[in-house]
């Protein structure tokens, strides 16, 4: 049987940051934010390290699978903002919440981290390797933001979606999957120093090089392309129509990127999945949160057939097909 998801939990934190935050000492106004990203405003983490927007999540998750916490065997965290180099944000969370047997691991893989661990933990309990994996997608973007940078500041925000994986009880689940690499974009998004190309000093920290560097137009034109173009191959590979699709769930990185896939995928504007207006962009964390939302507010219905689609540095790229389980 196919794996899927059978619950689910996301997490905000509260501090709530309008456009006019900026506006008030960046050359920026709500306006210009708006036209040109679709964002009004985005949640902000005072305090805490990305792992503590994942515990409540997680603790709510597994309360809605109605399971004990011990019943978990497996921990992945989707992230480029781990609480730490090492150990890996899957430790962290596990021992946190006190899940006693459990394996588990961090994968990087930008914004479209998520669809890769997605389809790892899929294929994990498919193959008998984990019966119940914790999916964890959640970045603290806020903790590697230059806030004086006007193109960068406003995009991004904190927070966190959680599921639970598990074999489904019927043919529902994860579907079909695309999923690209392609390391020529890198150099376009990047974080550039911290690692062991360009190691801490005192130098990268004057030199800023410890905050997100993103060349905003070759990433712009490459998301469109990627995100809309594989959003239509997953579909054209199973034979489905515009009518077959009850929702694309696309990473909230903007909302000209989203109104394109859509577009391309001769979908409404009732089809798509939109919050990027309330939490900005959090990177690993827009898609569960989507997902969560819809489902929590019964938006999103057993049986309907969704594509997840995104695009992040890497370049990354994929989309997922599903039929929604719960």
């Amino acid at each position: 049987m196919p794996a899927t998801i059978t619950a689910l939990s996301h997490y905000l934190p509260p501090n709530v940051v309008p456009n006019s935050y900026f506006s008030r000492y960046l050359d920026t106004n709500d306006e210009w934010i708006q036209s040109r990203t679709g964002i009004k405003e985005r949640r902000i983490a005072q305090s805490g390290a990305n792992s503590d927007l994942i515990i409540p999540a997680a603790l709510k998750a597994i309360e809605n699978r109605g399971i004990d916490k011990q019943e978990i065997d497996c921990v992945i965290v989707s992230t480029v903002t781990p609480d730490h180099m090492f150990p890996s944000t899957a430790a962290i969370v596990q021992h946190k919440l006190g899940i006693k047997k459990a394996w588990g691991f961090d994968i990087s893989a930008a914004c479209s981290g998520f669809l890769f661990a997605l389809t790892t933990a899929c294929k994990l309990v498919e193959g008998g390797a984990a019966k119940r994996v914790l999916l964890c997608g959640s970045d603290k973007m806020s903790s590697i933001m230059n806030f004086n940078d006007r193109g960068h500041a406003i995009l991004f925000g904190d927070g966190a979606g959680v599921c639970i994986i598990e074999k489904s009880d019927d043919d529902s689940g994860i579907q079909d999957q695309i999923l690209n690499i392609d390391g020529v974009g890198g150099k376009h998004l990047i974080q550039v120093s911290g690692g062991s190309f360009q190691p801490s000093s005192k130098e990268t920290v004057e030199g800023v090089g410890h905050y997100i560097h993103q060349e905003g137009q070759p990433v712009f034109k490459a998301a469109v392309k990627g995100m809309a173009d594989v959003s239509k191959e997953i579909m054209d590979k199973n034979n489905l129509s515009s009518d077959d699709i009850a929702w694309l769930v696309p990473h909230q990185a903007n909302k000209r990127i989203i109104d394109a896939t859509g577009k391309r995928m001769g979908l409404s504007e009732d089809k798509v999945m939109v919050n990027i207006d309330k939490y900005g962009n959090t990177t690993a964390g827009t898609i569960p949160i989507c997902l969560s939302e819809w489902h929590l507010d019964g938006r999103l219905k057993k049986g309907d057939k969704i594509v997840l689609s995104s695009f992040g540095a890497g370049f990354t790229w994929g989309a997922i097909l599903m039929e929604w389980s719960i």
